[in-house]
């Protein structure tokens, strides 16, 4: 890992105001580890750069240096791109799945536009009708 990390790590944590024993215990290490990554004497493994950019809500390639761009993606916090692709065409399958239903049983379609209405609004998108 470069010192891109351990820099931009411990320059996260002073941004939000937060003492190094109080991000620790929010990302599931010790107090005295989490030093060790900020000040690039260890290096972490993937899990813990994934709950650092879910954490402070930055990309991974801004945590290693990659970019000066901190912004991840819109609605891919904490999951992959495929995984929100995915997830989206779910979420029009079951609103088309929900005005199906709705012409044949009126009380499963109001639970798939239920289920349909809670994904959409879990991503970020407004449903479709």
């Amino acid at each position: 890992m470069n010192v891109m990390f351990s820099q931009a790590l411990s320059q996260l944590r002073h941004e939000k105001g937060i003492s190094q024993r109080q991000a620790a215990q929010d990302l599931g290490v010790s107090q005295a580890l989490l030093s060790h990554y900020e000040n690039g004497i260890r290096e972490p493994g993937l899990a813990f750069v994934a709950k650092v950019c879910d954490y402070y809500q930055v990309s991974a390639d801004y945590l290693l240096g990659r970019t000066p761009d901190r912004a991840c993606p819109q609605g891919t916090v904490g999951r992959s791109r495929h995984d929100s692709a995915l997830l989206m065409r779910t979420a029009d399958a079951l609103s088309q799945a929900c005005v199906e239903a709705c012409r044949e049983e009126p009380e499963l379609g109001l639970l798939f536009r239920r289920l349909s209405s809670q994904l959409n609004k879990d991503l970020g998108k407004s449903p479709s009708r």
